[in-house]
């Protein structure tokens, strides 16, 4: 699985630094490198209300930093189960 989080201006704004700091932490909190990459993106204009998010180069999301644990506690939790 893989996460890209935009870094354009307008989600670096939102705080998108936050949602990268914790995707990439809970990555390794659960022990996951091996199965979920986390990066960045630039801008492609589909800007919403808060950090947007694609998955695995198709779904986006938008996030904010404080939504961002529960979003991967729900993405993933078929791979944090299996460990």
């Amino acid at each position: 699985m893989k996460f890209s989080v935009c870094v354009g201006s307008a989600c670096h704004v939102r705080g998108a630094n936050n949602v990268l700091l914790t995707l990439r932490q809970l990555v390794e909190e659960y022990q996951l490198h091996d199965k979920v990459q986390v990066g960045s993106m630039f801008c492609d204009g589909d800007c919403v209300e808060g950090v947007k998010v694609m998955i695995d180069d198709g779904e986006t999301v938008s996030l904010t930093g404080a939504g961002t644990r529960d979003f991967f506690l729900e993405r993933c939790a078929d791979l944090i189960g299996r460990q």
